[in-house]
This record gives structure tokens, sequence and C-alpha cells, in this order.
């Protein structure tokens, strides 16, 4: 059984080039009232945050940016708003999958899932960072 409520694409990860780093590209959208009735959906993000940054960090993780949707600026979101968007950065797509499921990953996970009602991570290489550099891209 899987740790995750959503699917976790295991197979798309693994076509990413394993030596090079991913960013994480997370969109969160809250729930007015945690699923377990210990606050609200953020409250329930909150606690999923402070007992998986460790685990982040183990891995080789570092939040790059992390902040609240304040406006559209383009475009559309036909499948809805967000409340919240960070950007994670892991030193290879391994790391990433090993925290995701690791079994230390499945009771902060349980936060994550009663604060949020949809939560969608896009993983992306990188041609240019201003902490990477500019990556050559072969294809």
């Amino acid at each position: 059984m899987s740790v995750h409520r959503e699917e976790l694409h295991i197979a798309g990860l693994e076509r990413l080039d394993v030596d090079e780093p991913v960013v994480m590209l997370n969109l969160m959208k809250f729930r007015e009232q945690s699923s377990d009735g210990d606050g609200s959906g953020w409250d329930a993000y909150q606690r999923y945050s402070r007992d998986v940054i460790g685990m982040l960090k183990a891995h080789g993780g570092t939040i790059l940016w992390a902040g609240p949707v304040e406006s559209m600026a383009l475009g559309d979101l036909s499948d809805g708003d967000w409340d919240y968007v960070s950007m994670v950065l892991y030193p290879r797509p391994g790391a990433f999958l090993n925290m995701m499921n690791s079994d230390d990953y499945k009771e902060p996970n349980l936060h994550r899932e009663n604060g949020t009602e949809r939560h969608s991570i896009i993983a992306m290489s990188t041609d240019y960072s201003k902490f990477l550099g500019v990556h050559q891209r072969t294809t």
C-alpha cells in the first residue's frame, strides 16, 4: 500500500538524470478545517513541516522558496486555485524518492494529507539557477 494519498509518479522520476539536482515545485490547496479536527488545514501543514524538515535536510534537500499565493498574474487555473507554493532542491531524484518512501515519512505525511485538499509536486530540471549556475541541456 502506498504511503501517499496522491500517486507518486516513480516511473517519471526514474527517467530524470540520476546525477543531476532536481527542484520540486509544490502546489498546495489547504482544507479550511484539518480532516483530523485539529485546527485548520494550514495548522496541520505546519505540523507536517516541523516534522519533515529534519528528514528533508538529511536527504540533502533545501527549501529554496516558500510563500502564499496572492494573485493570478497570467493565464487561468482550470484545475482550481492554490494557497501556497514552495520550491525544494534535492541533490538528485533518488534523494526525494528515498525520503518520500521512507518509514519515517509515514507519520508526518498524515498531517500533510489532513491539511491539504490538493497537493501536486512538479519535478523540474535546471537550465539556469542562481544557486547551481547554467546547465548545458543535451536534449
